[in-house]
Order: structure tokens, then sequence, then C-alpha cells
């Protein structure tokens, strides 16, 4: 059996799983192991100039009890139920974009590193029921272990896990085919300097933005959304999904993502290495 011991952890009652957070997880990773504080530190320095160094360490010290909370949510769901994730993960206008996969073969989903992203999976048997196969696109993990838990993960809600380098070909297939897609993808990640992008002023610094969903979404005439997060509570979520209209697809959802991110920066995954490479001088 995979990953027995998640199994049997995410069998405990996530008010469980809450208190392993509060009083194992983030007291070793933001006082002992210190993970990557430098660079939070430096992001959110960046990101909030105007701010006192008092605000940012308590936006800091948030931060780290919601990224334990992510770590274990993330176990959770493995074994989460149905009824449950439903109750904890809610959408708004997700019929919405089910139509628009019906009427035009496809649809793009722009998501972000915000709240507990692996339990959005569950759009897999939502739409399921109304002809469409939710595809989620993914970057390989270098730890193989990982890499494997992320995908078991997310097949546990349905779906199809299209990994990035072979997505292009996979979407011809399904078109070919006839199939009607949602194709939910992370597009807040870094790009390489290699990779197309574009640049735009993001949290008060110059960011790159990988355009990929973009481009794909006009190569095939498939609609873009953004997944617009909120945490009501702990442990529970909602996504708001915001057609994306403009004819710059990628800086218009910088802006949702930086509005979604101030309205609740600890969401955010602060962690992440976002800012890695400079913009070019022209």
């Amino acid at each position: 059996m995979k990953h027995v011991g998640l199994n049997i952890l995410g069998k405990l009652p996530l008010r469980v799983h809450h208190f392993l957070a509060d009083w194992l997880i983030y007291p070793l990773v933001y006082y002992g192991v210190r993970y990557r504080r430098k660079l939070v530190d430096k992001n959110l320095r960046n990101a909030f100039p105007d701010w006192s160094q008092q605000q940012r360490d308590e936006l800091r010290k948030r931060f780290y009890h919601r990224f334990a909370d992510l770590i274990v949510e993330t176990i959770y769901g493995y074994s989460i139920s149905d009824a449950e994730i439903r109750e904890r993960m809610t959408y708004e206008h997700e019929d919405i974009v089910a139509q628009a996969c019906l009427e035009h073969g496809g649809a793009i989903t722009m998501l972000a590193h915000l709240g507990t992203w692996e339990w959005a999976a569950d759009f897999g048997r939502r739409y399921a029921a109304q002809g469409v196969v939710e595809c989620n696109v993914y970057r390989r993990l270098k730890n193989r272990y990982f890499n494997q838990l992320m995908l078991d993960i997310r097949a546990q809600r349905g779906g199809e896990c299209i990994e990035k380098d072979v997505l292009l070909r996979r979407m011809i297939q399904l078109r070919n085919s006839k199939v009607n897609a949602m194709y939910g993808m992370l597009a807040d990640q870094k790009p390489s300097p290699r990779n197309a992008h574009v640049w735009t002023t993001f949290l008060n610094q110059d960011t790159a933005f990988l355009n990929g969903s973009e481009v794909l979404g006009k190569k095939f005439g498939f609609p873009c959304f953004y997944a617009y997060i909120s945490s009501p509570k702990r442990g529970f979520y909602h996504m708001k999904l915001i057609p994306l209209q403009s004819e710059h697809i990628t800086e218009e959802y910088a802006r949702l993502l930086e509005q979604n991110i101030l309205e609740q920066p600890h969401l955010w995954l602060w962690t992440h290495n976002r800012w890695k490479f400079a913009k070019p001088q022209s």
C-alpha cells in the first residue's frame, strides 16, 4: 500500500493535524531549522517596503504558521472524504468554467500558491459529472518520492496529471479526441531566464511571469480564468473563478494575483525564490 504512514496520519481529525502544526511543525520550521528565513525576510522587505519592521515580522510569523498548516493539510488531503472536502473547499462560478469547456472544448484555470492548493484538485470529481475532464498541469519535482506523493494526492480527486513538458502534445490529443478539458496551471512559478515570459511590476518589484497559459489559451481558443483564493477561517478555503478577458492575460493574472495576496498575504508561499534573476537591461 502506497504511503502507509501518510494514510494513517491522514485519517486523524484535522484538529489533531492543526495541533501538530502549532506545537511541532511551526516551532521546528521557524525556530529550529529556520527554513528559508533569510529568503522570506528578503521577499517581505521588497514586497512591503513601506511597512515597519514590526509589521513584516508579524506577517513572517503568521506566514510560517500558515506554512505549517499547508504541510498538515496536504497530508490530510490524502485521505479526506468527498463530503468533507466539499465543505472545506467551496467554489464560486465553477459552472461558468464547465460551460466554457463544453462550448470551446476546453478552458484554462490559472492558480497560484495560495492556501492549500492541492485541495483544488477536487475539481476533478466535480467536473466529471458535467462531461469535463480536469487536467492538473505540473512541474516534476526533483525528489522522486515527493513527486509521486504529489501525483498520488491529486489522483485521489480524479482528473489527469500532465507534466508540463508534454502538455502541448497532450492538449492536441485531447482536442482531437473531442475531450472537453479544464487545464489547471500554477501560473505564479518563477520562469527560468530561457523560458518565454513577460515582465511586469508585481509587489513593488520587477517580476517575470510565465506566459504559457496565455499562449496556449490563444492557440487553442480556450478562455482563461483566475482562481481567486480566500480563507474565511482556518482549514476552509473559497475559490472564486474570474474570467480573464483582457488581450494581455498574463498581465491581468498578475494584477489579480497581487490583489489576492494583499488581501490575505499570509496565504501566499513566501518561501518560494520568486525573484531569482533580475530584469535584463534594455
